[in-house]
């Protein structure tokens, strides 16, 4: 994950961020894991600074997250899973980032107000127009999992795995239904 190279922990140091980016792909660090709303918007810059040197972007399988919104001095504003936020939040990553494609686009967290099937439909046009290749869910709980997955193959789950947080325990978890 690069999330803490652009926030939440505390000052940004591009020129450090880029050679641990670079020193991880040195020792085959090949996942980047980012998401519009870190910085807002800078990790997917800084990284897309990155995969647009030399063969950089095909050693690299990218995933991005959308839906938490944030404004540019970083407030939080909601969770956004609209059809039309997602598609406009997937055109923004491709251009920060400076790629043609995602290898694997998240939806960061459920929106209580769109229905998964809608959101999911989207990101499943998203990938007929060859934006995305893969389609995720983040912290999403299981019916919902379930329900997005009959709308079309999810093919990553990404959550929280602690001992805080009971999500992943008992029947019925999302890691039986994944």
């Amino acid at each position: 994950g690069c999330m803490g190279m652009s926030d939440f922990y505390g000052a940004r140091d591009q020129s450090r961020a880029v050679q641990t980016l670079e020193d991880a792909m040195a020792m085959g660090v090949t996942h980047w894991d980012t998401s519009d709303m870190y910085g807002p918007h800078t990790n997917e810059k800084l990284l897309g600074e990155v995969l647009a040197s030399g063969d950089n972007r095909s050693r690299i399988f990218l995933a991005t997250k959308f839906a938490i919104r944030r404004d540019e001095q970083g407030n939080w504003l909601g969770i956004d899973g609209s059809p039309a936020y997602a598609r406009q939040c997937c055109e923004d990553s491709l251009r920060r980032l400076g790629v043609e494609q995602i290898d694997l686009y998240y939806m960061h967290r459920p929106d209580p107000n769109v229905p998964i099937e809608e959101t999911i439909g989207t990101l499943a046009d998203l990938k007929k127009e060859g934006k995305i290749k893969h389609i995720g869910l983040s912290e999403h709980d299981v019916e919902t999992l379930r329900r997005a997955h009959a709308e079309h193959p999810i093919s990553a789950y990404q959550g929280e795995l602690s001992l805080w947080t009971g999500v992943h325990e008992g029947e019925g978890n999302v890691i039986e239904a994944c």
